[in-house]
């Protein structure tokens, strides 16, 4: 074999592990936002879910037929919509698989479900997540409801 050729392949082999590394180091700071997150609104604290967004006019929020932008827009949302701890309940998220989309971006899938009193909400939702200056923050948030089972 000729010695560039190795040395290409060992150059490869070390980069694709080195990103693997840092592809789990991301993945888990993600998810770190996103417990976080959920452990905010059981906490009853909006303010402190919405620390997972970024603090940005750009960010972008969508539910039904609505876009939100701003992160100021996406918080006041939450404050309107969630207005009491009954209506927040507990906070679940499942299903969870993150994707990266380069050294600085990632697409983030899962569900949600809501346990509250006489309801249990739940429905899907797509992320995408920037590596910022105050670390991995949602840019985009794409959120839908399972249609409710009528008893």
């Amino acid at each position: 074999m000729k010695p560039l050729f190795v040395l290409s392949v060992v150059a490869l082999v070390t980069f694709r592990l080195a990103n693997a590394e840092t592809d789990h180091a991301d993945d888990s700071a993600i998810q770190k936002v996103l417990s976080a997150q959920q452990e905010a609104w059981n906490r009853g604290d909006i303010d402190g879910f919405m620390n997972g967004y970024a603090r940005s006019p750009s960010t972008t929020f969508v539910s039904e037929d609505e876009v939100k932008r701003g992160w100021e827009t996406v918080r006041d949302r939450y404050h309107k919509a969630y207005s009491d701890r009954s209506k927040m309940g507990k906070l679940t998220f499942f299903d969870l698989e993150i994707t990266s989309l380069g050294q600085d971006s990632a697409f983030v899938s899962g569900g949600w479900r809501l346990e509250r009193e006489k309801d249990a909400p739940h429905g899907r939702f797509t992320l995408v997540f920037r590596l910022t200056d105050a670390g991995w923050k949602i840019v985009h948030d794409h959120t839908s409801a399972a249609p409710q089972l009528q008893h």
